[in-house]
Formats: structure tokens, C-alpha cells, sequence
């Protein structure tokens, strides 16, 4: 049976959870610092809270989805600073650094932090096509599975606190070469005059294909980028944490470098809040100046 739940960041992401939860009858309380984004909770039947405090106050388990590692500071601050001990299911992707920190305020105020990364697009949590990286106690996470299967396809209890961020990482280093990846492939399939839909439908099925080849070459197909499913200037935030931590293990990537300058030329090209499919109009626009 659903129960109550409470969602902090109502975000793409926040906003895509809430409502497959609410569809699936889960009460859901929710806040944001953007008052649309709140207007549209209660407007899919969830329950807008003005602050972090009031979510607390009506749900046992809270779900955060922030943007940046100040606002999980900021919430982890508020969170603790209320009485009743709660679940608080860190979804962002962030430094382990700030994720580690956010557990300490969590846990010393007697709260149970689980760091719960998300594999998967805006579009994928649309459709509850989540990948859950659950981390962090594993009697907790086994009573979120109910609230898991609600709003994602999948989830797994990877160990200790933190490795549902080191996960995402690896993840998330496929998916900034696969995306260039896919961008290539359709560069070479238009240059070579063929009919970008059929090569879409043909290298998808083929031994090349990959979820971000399914996903971002039909927009690429018709040079069309919105909207967005995970924004060029997101992106380029999750790839500076995933550069910075390789880094601290020592470690050289050589195609995950190789694919940064391409989404930082989509930054300066001013395609920050467009899909990173539009790695595909940086390179195009290279080829055509040759």
C-alpha cells in the first residue's frame, strides 16, 4: 500500500518522481524555492509546503533532488534542525565530498541518510524508467523498496554510504562518451548522404546501439534539442565531479577527456539549456567550416 512521502527540489527529476508517485497513490508533500514548480505539485494532486520544515513535519521519508552542493547543505541544515527522526533519500548527483557531509548533519541529528543516485534522463523518470544506486543502511533501503518500485524500474543496495555516488559516476562516464558517441555516428551517416531516420532505426538495432544512441539521435536526426531531458549545463556540472574525482584516484580517462571540450564548446556555442543531443550541432558546425 503507498504511503507519504516527502520531496525536496522539484525539478525535473523532483517533479517527474512526484508525479509517477502520486499516479501510484502515494501522498506526496513537496517544496522548491520556484513557486510554478510548487503550483504544479498541487496541481497534479501533491501537497505544496512552503518550507523544508512543513515537508518534514507531514512525511516520514524525505526525498531530496538538489541542484547544487549549497542547496543539500542548506536542506540537510534544515532537516536537521527538526525533532522526529526521518529517512532522507539523497538523490542528487554531487561530490562524494558533499554527500559525505550531508550525512554527517543527517546522522548526528539522529536522522538515517541513504545516498540514492539516479541513473536515467528527465525523460526515462517520466516513464519510471529509473536506474536506483541505493547505498548507505541496508535495512533502510530494503523498507524504501515499496517507494522504489513506484517511480523507477530498477534498484539495487550497493553497500556503504557513498558508493551510490562512486556508481553514478561510472555510469554517468559511459553516458558523456556515448552521447558523443552517437554524435559522431549520425555526423558521418549525414555526410555520407544517408537518410538520418533509417540510420536511427538501423544502428539502434544493431551491435553499436546504446540507450544514449536511442535516445539522442532522433533528436539529433532533426537537429531539434528541446526539450531537454538533461540540460548542456547540467551536464557540465556532473562532468567537472566526475573529472575532479577520477583525478583523486590518480586516474588518466582518455576518452571521458577527450569528450569534455565538445560539451563545454555546446556552453560557449549557447546551447547551455538545450539537450546535450546538441553536441551534435558543435560538431556539425565544425565539419561545415571545413
Amino acid at each position: 500500500m503507498a504511503g507519504t512521502v516527502g520531496i525536496i527540489g522539484l525539478g525535473i527529476m523532483g517533479g517527474a518522481i512526484s508525479k509517477n508517485l502520486i499516479e501510484r497513490g502515494w501522498r506526496v508533500f513537496g517544496t522548491d524555492l520556484d513557486a510554478a514548480k510548487c503550483a504544479q505539485l498541487t496541481a497534479g494532486g501533491g501537497i505544496a509546503c512552503p518550507d523544508v520544515a512543513t515537508v518534514c513535519a507531514n512525511a516520514p521519508v524525505i526525498l531530496t533532488s538538489l541542484p547544487s552542493p549549497y542547496a543539500l547543505a542548506a536542506v540537510a541544515a534544515a532537516i536537521a534542525a527538526t525533532t522526529a527522526p526521518r529517512v532522507v533519500v539523497e538523490t542528487s548527483t554531487l561530490a562524494l565530498a558533499d554527500k559525505l557531509a550531508a550525512h554527517e548533519v543527517l546522522t548526528k541529528a539522529g536522522h538515517t541518510a541513504l545516498d540514492c543516485t539516479l541513473s536515467g534522463t528527465g525523460a526515462q523518470a517520466a516513464n519510471r524508467d529509473l536506474v536506483i544506486y541505493a547505498s548507505g543502511d541496508s535495512a533502510s533501503i530494503a523498507a524504501q523498496m515499496p517507494l522504489f518500485g513506484d517511480f523507477a524500474r530498477a534498484a539495487h543496495d550497493i553497500g556503504a554510504f557513498g558508493n551510490g555516488t562512486r556508481m553514478k559516476f561510472v555510469a554517468n562516464l559511459l553516458v558523456a562518451i556515448h552521447n558523443i558517441a552517437a554524435a559522431e555516428a549520425m555526423l558521418l551517416a549525414d555526410a555520407a548522404g544517408l537518410d538520418p531516420n533509417l540510420v536511427v532505426q538501423l544502428a539502434g538495432a544493431g551491435a553499436g546501439a546504446s540507450r544514449m544512441f536511442d535516445m539522442r539521435a532522433p533528436m539529433m536526426a532533426v537537429r531539434t534539442y528541446t526539450p531537454a531531458t538533461m540540460r548542456v549545463s547540467t551536464w557540465q556540472k556532473d562532468m567537472e565531479i566526475i573529472g575532479a574525482f577520477a583525478h583523486d584516484l590518480g586516474l588518466t580517462l582518455p576518452l571521458f577527456e577527450a569528450s569534455a571540450p565538445i560539451y563545454t564548446k555546446a556552453m560557449e556555442a549557447g546551447l547551455g539549456d538545450q539537450d546535450t543531443a546538441a553536441v551534435f550541432a558543435v560538431l556539425d558546425k565544425a565539419h561545415q567550416k571545413t
